[in-house]
């Protein structure tokens, strides 16, 4: 140490490199540091997002009744949460397809999917009834009483409404489709995933779709419509009529095309946002990410836990092939209404629509309230 006080009396840069190697050969350096992320976007993310604070969150729970078919009695279905929604645009407003629960079921309530309209995206109107629920059909038993959750919906070139959506029948989540010409009248075509994967833990399906002005179309690639699911790693399906659909497997098991990064906001789990946008640069993908609750590969910026959003880029040409991912979230809980609810530290995307020159991302804040945040090209 001597030595080191004679030296800082001559060229203090010289002096700095000197203790920073002295100290190096002294152990001194913690060697758990992490390499530092950028926090620059890139050119192909669809960034910012603005959130809208004025107006959010734009949907709260109520107290809107309707006759539940299975309990063949009044219910209040959306009392409890609201949440998690999708988004299209029809007829000029904007249409949210949202997740509402009751107090009633014994998973945390029942979820069913109620509609609210809108003309500027920020103020909405609620249908009195919800539009798609558990019912005595054939696929009560996958559906009750959980209920069907986190729906994603893309049209059809014939114009129909294709939406994929989650079941909970209290143990099993199981990634579901059903189409609708009006988003009133839907037909369920149950399972997306069958064969040896039929139970398998399975959901949040985003198909890959192209604007056309201020509608979403499902989109052939290599004359075949994909979609990305999971909610760990993310996994890829074709179809050729977008109602039977076929997994890419490897060895036996369901392809992973993105995984969780240690030390990144999405440590723990990827799951999809939206449905998978093809732009010019090639598939973008907004999704949700995890943080882990504990461990040193949890990223020590973000609360253990916290789910943030992030963005994804996959080849036009080959779904399967990941070229780029953003360095760091774009969206992160920061509002009160974001970090305490039904779940803390939750801003989950699920719905977004182009709509008057503006791209509208709708999510799920602290899995409680339904928020909105804009990007403007």
């Amino acid at each position: 140490m001597k030595n080191l006080a004679i030296i800082l009396k001559g060229n203090w840069a010289i002096s700095l490199l000197l203790i920073f190697f002295w100290s190096c050969g002294q152990g001194k350096v913690n060697e758990s540091v992490r390499e530092v992320k950028s926090t620059a976007h890139k050119p192909w993310e669809m960034v910012p997002f603005v959130k809208m604070d004025e107006a959010n969150p734009v949907l709260l729970p109520g107290d809107l009744t309707f006759v539940c078919p299975i309990l063949d009695a009044p219910v209040k279905w959306e009392e409890k949460d609201v949440f998690n929604p999708a988004a299209l645009v029809k007829d000029g407003k904007i249409n949210l397809l949202y997740r509402a629960e009751d107090v009633i079921g014994s998973n945390n309530g029942t979820s069913r999917l109620g509609l609210a309209l809108s003309e500027d995206g920020l103020h909405f109107y609620k249908l009195p009834e919800p539009v798609f629920y558990p019912e005595n059909d054939s696929l009560k038993a996958l559906e009750w009483d959980g209920g069907v959750e986190d729906p994603r919906i893309v049209e059809s070139e014939d114009g129909r409404y294709i939406m994929t959506y989650t079941s909970y029948d209290g143990e099993v989540a199981r990634l579901m489709l059903a189409i609708s010409r009006d988003l009133h009248e839907w037909d369920k075509y149950g399972r997306v995933l069958t064969g040896d994967f039929k139970d398998t833990w399975s959901k949040a399906g985003a198909i890959v779709a192209e604007r056309q002005g201020d509608k979403i179309i499902a989109k052939k690639i290599q004359g075949k419509y994909w979609m990305y699911f999971g909610d760990t790693d993310l996994f890829l399906a074709q179809s050729a009529d977008l109602i039977h659909w076929e997994p890419l497997t490897e060895n036996g098991e369901l392809k992973s095309v993105m995984q969780p990064r240690p030390g990144y906001f999405d440590s723990r789990l990827v799951e999809s946002g939206p449905y998978a946008l093809l732009r010019e640069q090639g598939i973008v993908l907004l999704y949700n990410g995890m943080n882990l609750d504990e461990g040193q590969e949890l990223d020590p910026d973000l609360d253990p836990g916290t789910y943030s959003a992030g963005q994804a880029l996959f080849s036009a040409e080959d779904p399967s092939r990941l070229i780029d991912r953003s360095e760091n979230y774009f969206m992160t809980p920061d509002k009160p209404y974001e970090i305490e609810g039904q779940v803390n530290l939750v801003c989950f995307i699920e719905g977004m629509v182009p709509f008057n020159g503006k791209w509208y991302l709708f999510y799920g804040t602290a899995d409680s309230k339904i928020a909105v945040a804009v990007f403007e090209e």
